[in-house]
């Protein structure tokens, strides 16, 4: 109940940012009357600057070279040829058209204190708090359904894992393509240097990615499964990118990295299914009547009030051989309705099977 109240309280917060973002967000992007869009900063080239290029231009094509020439009391002007030798070759001018499409591109170039403000910093920030306690209460919501009920509790937990990374992508792209809105060779560039350091500085971190992804898509386990994997037993409590939480019998979280669970076997004992199977042990003399004894077992299993019965339950005998003589272990399988019971279950059992074989003598001299 407190859980859901929580819950609540998160959704009602967040809906107030919602109704508070959606009714001064347009107000605080809009223009003034009257005013322009700020242009980017750049390179701009007046009129004077075109025409002393265009007149320079024409003085570089110019073939003749203007001499004075005096002859008699006069000074005359004429052009003559400049010879190749007498003066050095001059470099070709630059086309009128390349001119001008450099002159465009440098004008367009986008300025980076466009692209990074303080404003959009702000909102990026206010938009990602949102996510979060979004996804927080929206995975709360979907725990306490699944708690509640059984039926769709394996479904439920199963996609959780999809939906958080679908909305943090989801997120992501409206801050990039709605806020900062950089030009797509910016985002190229951008995802090109991250993916070179994320491969140069952490490999490891990759291979623990590429291993979340890869359980996500191969399921050989879902969220609320009894799995072993390694030394370590429990149910998944968390799949992520980065690792998996499992919750031990002692109630300890134990955080294993995607990489190594999927370098080493995984076994799994519900399969996405809300029963598993448990196991009890028992050691007795090699004189025991073995079919009283079952009886005993069976019954005590089918009494306890955690047994799913519409699966079969076994009793199994194995004669172990010590230094001073042998003995039987007992090996008494049935099922849980829940595997939140597995050990409650385990627990029972032992405890009914005991008692009776005590009762009827058949632990005498152990």
């Amino acid at each position: 109940m407190i859980m859901a109240k929580n819950i609540v309280y998160k959704m009602s917060a967040t809906a107030v940012i919602l109704i508070f973002l959606l009714g001064f967000l347009p107000s605080l992007f809009a223009l003034q009357p009257g005013s322009e869009p700020d242009t980017m900063p750049g390179i701009v080239f007046s009129e004077e600057n075109r025409q002393s290029e265009v007149s320079v231009d024409q003085e570089t094509e110019l073939p003749l070279e203007t001499r004075e020439v005096a002859t008699g009391n006069e000074t005359k002007e004429m052009q003559e040829p400049v010879s190749p030798v007498a003066a050095p070759a001059k470099e070709p001018a630059e086309p009128a058209g390349e001119v001008s499409r450099l002159r465009e591109e440098l004008t367009q170039a986008p300025d980076v204190r466009n692209l990074i403000s303080i404003g959009k910093i702000f909102w990026a920030t206010i938009f990602i708090l949102i996510g979060y306690f979004i996804f927080k209460a929206l995975t709360g919501l979907l725990s306490v359904i699944s708690e509640r009920n059984a039926r769709y509790k394996a479904g439920i937990r199963r996609i959780l894992p999809i939906v958080k990374i679908a909305g943090w992508a989801f997120i992501f792209y409206i801050i990039i393509n709605g806020i900062f809105q950089p030009p797509p060779e910016t985002i190229f560039a951008f995802f090109a240097s991250v993916g070179v350091a994320i491969g140069f500085a952490s490999q490891d971190l990759l291979k623990n990615i590429f291993g979340g992804l890869m359980i996500l898509f191969d399921k050989p386990f879902q969220i609320g499964d009894k799995i072993e994997s390694g030394k370590y037993y429990g149910e998944v409590k968390e799949v992520g990118l980065r690792s998996t939480r499992v919750v031990t019998p002692d109630d300890s979280i134990v955080t294993i990295p995607n990489s190594e669970m999927m370098n080493q076997s995984i076994s799994n004992a519900n399969s996405s299914e809300n029963n598993c199977q448990v196991v009890a042990e028992f050691f007795l003399p090699v004189t025991t009547d073995t079919r009283r004894v079952r009886q005993i077992a069976t019954e005590a299993a089918q009494v306890s009030r955690y047994v799913y019965l519409k699966k079969p339950i076994f009793v199994e005998y194995t004669n172990v051989l010590v230094p001073k003589g042998s003995f039987l272990k007992m090996r008494l399988k049935a099922y849980v309705m829940d595997v939140r019971y597995e050990f409650p279950f385990q627990s029972e059992m032992t405890e009914i099977v005991l008692h009776e074989l005590k009762k009827e003598g058949f632990l005498e001299g152990l």
